[in-house]
C-alpha cells in the first residue's frame, strides 16, 4: 500500500501487481499470506494475532512493538532477511529506542515487503500467555544445598593468635557440626574488612556474622557468602526449561516456601517451533548456537528478575537453581553444540548431573551463585524426565505405571519398582496450537474446551479467562472485552474428539459432508471439507490438514507408548500420569478418545501438573535428592524410537480414531456408542475412497 492510500481504500491488486508474502508470528505460531507492503500491525489483526496499539496505529504510543527476526526458517520455508520490512522510520526512533539494534520496529509504521519472521513480545500483547504455574502441595523434606548459619566470631587475643577464619571455622564446628569446611580467597578478604570495622567500634566484643554453606554432597561444605548481623533468608529457584515456555519459582531455601513464580513463553520459538528446526538453525546460520543460548539465558533472567521483584528482592540474592530440560535445550543453555544431537547417533557432550557458576551462564545472581542441572538419559531424553522421575518415583510403585509429558517432544516413562524404560516421541507443536490453521498457544481469549450436539452439529465453547460457555446467557456479556482468537491445544483435542464422536469425521479422520445431517457448520473447502467453529473477526475453522496435523502428533505419540509397552512384554497399563502445563489442561478422556494414549481405567487416569518442574522443586529444597535420583536414572533403559523398526507399524495403525485395531474396552464403557463409531460404515468408505482417488486438478 502506497503512502498515500488511506485506510479502508481499495487498490486493484492487478494494476499494483502486489505479491503475496508470507508472515511467521511468534511465539503464538500463527502464520499466513499477506499482500506486500501490507504494515505489520495490520497483518496481525488480519490473523487474529493478539498485538496491543492504543493508538489506533497512528504511530504515537509505541505499545505496538515487535522484533523483526532475521534468519533462514527452512521450518516455515521462509528465509528472513533485512529487507524483508521495509526501511526504518524516523517516527519509529523515538519509540523502540536502542532496541532497535535487536531488531524493535513499530508494528503500526513497518510494512512487511517479503517473507518475514516477526516476534510479538509481552509487552506489546494485550493478553498474557496462560502458561501453567502452580506448584503442588507436597511435603518436601527440607536439607538444601544452601544453608544459612549464625556465627560469633570472638575478638583476636594477643597471646592465643587466631586467623579470623580460623575463628570463624571454629565457631561453626563447635555450635552448628559443620567440619570439614573450605573456602576460596574473596571470602577470606571479606570477612578481614568486616572484623577490621567492627573492631574498630566495638574492640573487644565478638562480632555476629551470617554464614551461607553451599553443600552440594558431593564436596565438603563451602562457606560462599557472608553477611554482618543476623540474616535468616536463603533463596533459590526451580526452573522448567521447556522448548515451548520457561516456568521459574522462588522458594525461601529455610522455610520451602514458593514466595513468587514467573513464566514465559521461550524465545528460541522465534528459531523454530520444534527442537529439530533449532538444530536446523545452528547447522544452517553461523553463531545461531550462539544466539539461541543468549535469548534464553536473557529469558531465564529475566524472569528471576521478575519473581524476585514481586518480593520486593533483587536477583542477586537467590543463591541456588536446579535446572530441568530436554537434551537440546540443556546442550544450548550451557552453550554446548546442539548439532550431534540432531542425527544418530545422538550423541550427548555430556549425561551427567552439572554443576555450574550461575556468572559462566551469564544470570545476574548472588556472585557465589550455583546452578544445578539434573542429569540427561540419552540424546532424545533428558533432564526434564529425570526430574519427572524424582516427581513421580515409578521406581517405588508395585503398578504398571505410564507418565506422558507432552509437549513438543513428548518424554515417555513406562515401569515400576522392577523395571523401567524411557523413550522421547517427535509429536511436533501441533498439540500446541502450531501447524492447526485457527490454532494458537494458550492465551486469554483462545478456546479450551469444545462440546458438539450430535443431532443438530452445533458447537458449544468455553474460552480462557470467561467462566461461562458459550450458551450461557451471560457468556456474551463475560466475554465482551475479550477477543476470541483463536483454539489452543486443549480445545484442539477436545473438538477432533467431539467431531468423531458426532459422526463429522470417521475412524480414519476424514471429514465428511452430512448428507442425513445437513448442517451450514461443515463446507466444502477445495477437495475436502471443514467444520465451522465460530464466526468471528476472523473465521475459526478446522480443516482437513488440521486432523491430519493431529492424527500425525497422536500417532506418534502412541507409537511411541507402544514401543515401550512392546519391549516391557505388556499389552496394557495399570495407571497413567499426564505431565507438563499442557498434559494436565487435557481431559484425560478425550486424549484417550483421541488414542494419544492407550486404554485404561480412566479413574486411574489424569494429570499430575508440572512434574518435570516439580521434580526441579524437590532437588532445590532437598540436596539428597540430587544424588538419590541419579542411579534411577541410570537403571531406566533407554528405547530410541528413531531406529526402532517397528515404530512406523505401530505409527501406521494409531492414525485412526482412537486407533484402528487396538481394544479400548475401559473407554467404550465410558462413551456409549464408540465400539459403533470405530465400524466404519461402507458409505463413509466409498466416500474417503472416491476423494482419495479423485485426480489432482
Amino acid at each position: 500500500m502506497s503512502e498515500s492510500t488511506q485506510p479502508g481504500q481499495r487498490v486493484s491488486r492487478r494494476s499494483r501487481n502486489l505479491k503475496n508474502v508470507k508472515v511467521i508470528f511468534t511465539p503464538s505460531g500463527i502464520r499466513g499470506e499477506v499482500p506486500e507492503g501490507m504494515p505489520v500491525l495490520r497483518a496481525a489483526r488480519r490473523l487474529g494475532v493478539d498485538v496491543e496499539s492504543i493508538c489506533g496505529g497512528q504511530g504515537i504510543c509505541g505499545t505496538c512493538k515487535v522484533f523483526h527476526v532475521v534468519g533462514d526458517f527452512p521450518k516455515y520455508g521462509v528465509n528472513s532477511t533485512h529487507d524483508s520490512l521495509s526501511e526504518f522510520k524516523e517516527v519509529e526512533a523515538g519509540r523502540v529506542g536502542d532496541e532497535r539494534q535487536l531488531g524493535a520496529r513499530l508494528g503500526c509504521t513497518a510494512k512487511i515487503m517479503n517473507d518475514v519472521v516477526i516476534e510479538i513480545p509481552a509487552s506489546s500483547q494485550s493478553h498474557e500467555q496462560d502458561i501453567a504455574k502452580a506448584v503442588d502441595d507436597r511435603e518436601i523434606s527440607l536439607d538444601p544445598a544452601i544453608s544459612v548459619f549464625t556465627a560469633y566470631i570472638p575478638a583476636p587475643i594477643m597471646d592465643v593468635p587466631t586467623a579470623d577464619v580460623s575463628r570463624l571455622v571454629l565457631d561453626l564446628q563447635s555450635n552448628h557440626d559443620l567440619v570439614g569446611l573450605w573456602y576460596e580467597l574473596p571470602i577470606v578478604k571479606q570477612l578481614q574488612s568486616m572484623v577490621t570495622a567492627h573492631l574498630k567500634q566495638t574492640p573487644n566484643k565478638s562480632m555476629p556474622v551470617s554464614v551461607a554453606i553451599y553443600n552440594s554432597v558431593r564436596k565438603p561444605p563451602q562457606i560462599v557468602a557472608l553477611w554482618t548481623g543476623h540474616e535468616a533468608k536463603a533463596y533459590g529457584a526451580a526452573i522448567d526449561l521447556g522448548s515451548t515456555s520457561i516456568v521459574v519459582h522462588l522458594a525461601d531455601l529455610t522455610t520451602g516456601e514458593v514466595v513468587a513464580s514467573a513464566s514465559a513463553m521461550n524465545p528460541q520459538i522465534k528459531f523454530g517451533e520444534d527442537l529439530m528446526s533449532r538444530v536446523s538453525y545452528a547447522m544452517m546460520n553461523k553463531g545461531g548456537d550462539v544466539e539461541m543460548s543468549s535469548a534464553v539465558r536473557q529469558r531465564i533472567s529475566d524472569l528471576i528478575k521478575e519473581a524476585a521483584g514481586q518480593v520486593w528482592m533483587k536477583a542477586s540474592d537467590v543463591m541456588d537453581v536446579v535446572i530441568v530440560c530436554n537434551p537440546i535445550m540443556h546442550h544450548i543453555l550451557l552453550g554446548l553444540d546442539p548439532v550431534p544431537l540432531g542425527g544418530a547417533p545422538f550423541n550427548l557432550a555430556v549425561d551427567q548431573a552439572m554443576e555450574v557458576a550461575a556468572k559462566e551462564l551469564d544470570l545476574p545472581l548472588h556472585d557465589a551463585a550455583r546452578v544445578f542441572l539434573l542429569p540427561c538419559l540419552a540424546g532424545h531424553i533428558g533432564a526434564d524426565a529425570a526430574g519427572v522421575v524424582l516427581s513421580e518415583r515409578p521406581d517405588q510403585s508395585d503398578e504398571m505405571t505410564l507418565i506422558v509429558d507432552v509437549g513438543t517432544n513428548a518424554e515417555i516413562v513406562l515401569g515400576n519398582r522392577n523395571r523401567m524404560l524411557a523413550a522421547s516421541s517427535p509429536t511436533g507443536p501441533a498439540f500446541e496450537g502450531a501447524q492447526i490453521s485457527c490454532g494458537q498457544r494458550a492465551a486469554v481469549g483462545a478456546i479450551e474446551r469444545v462440546r458438539i450436539d450430535r443431532m443438530s452439529l452445533e458447537p458449544t465453547f468455553k474460552i480462557i479467562g470467561c467462566d461461562p460457555w458459550s450458551n450461557d446467557p451471560t457468556f456474551e456479556m463475560s466475554s465482551s472485552s475479550l477477543k476470541i482468537s483463536g483454539i489452543c491445544g486443549s480445545g484442539i483435542i477436545e473438538i477432533i474428539g467431539e467431531m468423531f464422536l458426532a459422526g463429522i469425521i470417521n475412524r480414519d479422520g476424514v471429514i465428511q459432508p452430512q448428507e442425513n445431517k445437513p448442517s451450514p457448520r461443515i463446507i466444502q473447502d477445495g477437495r475436502t471439507y471443514s467444520y465451522i467453529l465460530h464466526e468471528g473477526t476472523r473465521q475459526l475453522k478446522i480443516t482437513q490438514n488440521d486432523v491430519r496435523a493431529i492424527q500425525l502428533a497422536k500417532a506418534a505419540l502412541y507409537a511411541g507408548i507402544r514401543l515401550l509397552m512392546d519391549r516391557m512384554g505388556i499389552d496394557s497399563v495399570e495407571r497413567i500420569k499426564l505431565a507438563g502445563a499442557f498434559g494436565s489442561r487435557i481431559d484425560v478422556k478425550y486424549a484417550m478418545l483421541l488414542g494419544m494414549i492407550p486404554d485404561c481405567d480412566l479413574q486411574n487416569a489424569g494429570g499430575v501438573g508440572n512434574a518435570a518442574g516439580e521434580g526441579a522443586r524437590i532437588a532445590l529444597l532437598n540436596r539428597h535428592a540430587r544424588n538419590e535420583i541419579e542411579p534411577v536414572i541410570r537403571r531406566i533403559e533407554k528405547i530410541e524410537t528413531a531406529t526402532e523398526s517397528s515404530f512406523q507399524a505401530h505409527f501406521v495403525g494409531a492414525m485412526g480414531f482412537p486407533h484402528s485395531s487396538a481394544p479400548f474396552p475401559n473407554l467404550e464403557r465410558v462413551i456409549p456408542g464408540l465400539a459403533e463409531r470405530r465400524i466404519p460404515s461402507s458409505d463413509s468408505v466409498n466416500a474417503s475412497r472416491g476423494r482419495r482417488r479423485r485426480p489432482a486438478r
